[in-house]
């Protein structure tokens, strides 16, 4: 929502916008021109012409009522995004994870390349801490979530897809289902269009079987047989590295700044659909070593006598299983200690053994209890559904945020990676251990 706001306000736009509370995206939209209301009143959309509405605003809400009486047309954020990116060469980036990584990284590639892409992403990208913006040039770069199914309002000229798996159970009921809407949403790619596809995961591999399309150009990428083939993927802490060919002719050697697997697969995406785009593969390459990371996408966030603090919004049992073995290799003989926080009671409830597994990886996980988003509780439903079947050695149960922090920097050494994880305000806690961790050897 922020970054279609920003964008509005650079097309000259008048935007004023509500939320539950400040934050640093409401500051950032106040400097550049925006009206910001903190609470939501039906007072705040007299004189508006169009109201964007969120996925968690309900028809309840005061000013969704007042924009009704008054007529006023309202609209989903994903309806805002493709008005903006109607008439550019434009790509839509999907999948149930990696989406605002393969996003950024393909961002900041063009960027380095000599591009002005527009763009919106769903998190800040690290080096020009901004995640929207409207460029000069004719490409616009777009996050495309698939949460509601409303990513196939876009109709884009290009799309990635970088894996596809149950998630959002609150609106899909089954894996099926997913895989219907993904192929809707291939179903709106342009006519000449291209799609980058990993073909690498099963789900990917399954929609690609249902693909009926002709009239648009279809590139793979994986270690496996795709158009986009990886290999000799070496890891150092901190770097990756891979050797790239394209229907075996040999790239430039892809080097990253940040660690994973699972990030050499998302640049390979974003090195396929700029070329897609006509952009040098060289070029395209060399941007990409630039990338330094997205906030909350295993984000350092302090380093206090040995110990790291890293924050990640990993918030699926796949993320969270990515997340642990990227820092298992980023911190070699350390111990890995995690807080975690489930996101939605529905999401808990589907997932609560698969969660058990992913953390039972790490050597002590701190389990803090449901950030709800917008949902009301389901009777049964806590965090103790993970934590009871997880190793009673490893795991800790608890609901207080105060206490688990206190726990895990009395508990930490030098040595030790602190990761705080999951898409809720767990991520508050990070800047806190860090201070903790200073007053602790002060």
């Amino acid at each position: 929502m922020s970054g279609i706001a920003r964008i509005m306000l650079a097309e000259g736009a008048l935007v004023s916008g509500s939320d539950i509370k400040e934050s640093g995206a409401t500051s950032s939209l106040a400097d550049l021109g925006a009206k910001i209301f903190i609470g939501h009143d039906a007072s705040h959309v007299q004189g508006v012409d169009l109201v964007v509405a969120s996925g968690a605003i309900t028809e309840k809400n005061p000013e969704v009522i007042s924009a009704h009486e008054k007529g006023i047309p309202i609209i989903v954020r994903a309806e805002a995004l493709a008005l903006l990116m109607s008439g550019l060469r434009s790509i839509a980036v999907a999948g149930t994870h990696g989406k605002t990584t393969t996003t950024s990284m393909l961002t900041v590639a063009l960027q380095s390349a000599g591009e002005d892409p527009s763009f919106s992403i769903g998190g800040m990208i690290n080096s020009s801490g901004v995640n929207a913006h409207r460029g000069s040039g004719d490409i616009f770069v777009a996050e495309a979530d698939e949460s509601d199914g409303s990513f196939t309002v876009y109709h884009p000229l290009g799309a990635i897809i970088t894996n596809i798996e149950l998630d959002h159970v609150d609106h899909f009921a089954t894996l099926d289902e997913v895989h219907r809407v993904f192929l809707e949403f291939v179903a709106t790619i342009q006519s000449g269009g291209f799609l980058v596809a990993c073909a690498d995961d099963c789900g990917v591999k399954e929609l690609l079987t249902r693909i009926e399309r002709s009239d648009i150009t279809i590139y793979t990428y994986g270690e496996g047989e795709a158009d986009f083939h990886i290999s000799r993927i070496h890891m150092e802490p901190g770097k990756s590295f891979a050797r790239v060919t394209k229907t075996g002719k040999v790239l430039p050697e892809l080097t990253l700044s940040i660690p994973g697997k699972h990030n050499i697969l998302n640049a390979v995406a974003a090195l396929a659909a700029g070329m897609a785009f006509g952009v040098d593969a060289a070029e395209m390459i060399a941007g990409l070593e630039r990338y330094t990371g997205s906030r909350r996408r295993f984000e350092h966030k302090g380093l206090v006598n040995g110990v790291e603090v890293i924050d990640d919004y990993g918030h699926h049992p796949t993320e969270i299983c990515v997340v642990l073995e990227t820092a298992r290799r980023y911190i070699g003989a350390g111990r890995i200690l995690v807080l975690f926080q489930p996101h939605r009671f529905s999401r808990t409830q589907a997932f609560a053994d698969q969660f058990a597994r992913a953390l039972d990886s790490a050597d002590r996980a701190y389990v803090l209890e449901i950030y709800p988003a917008s949902e009301a509780p389901i009777p049964g439903v806590s965090s103790l559904l993970i934590t009871r079947q997880m190793d009673p050695l490893t795991v800790v149960y608890e609901p207080s945020m105060v206490s688990a922090v206190s726990s895990v920097v009395a508990e930490s050494r030098p040595g030790d990676l602190i990761i705080t994880l999951g898409a809720g305000d767990v991520s508050a806690l990070a800047p806190v251990i860090v201070q903790a961790l200073e007053e602790k050897n002060s």
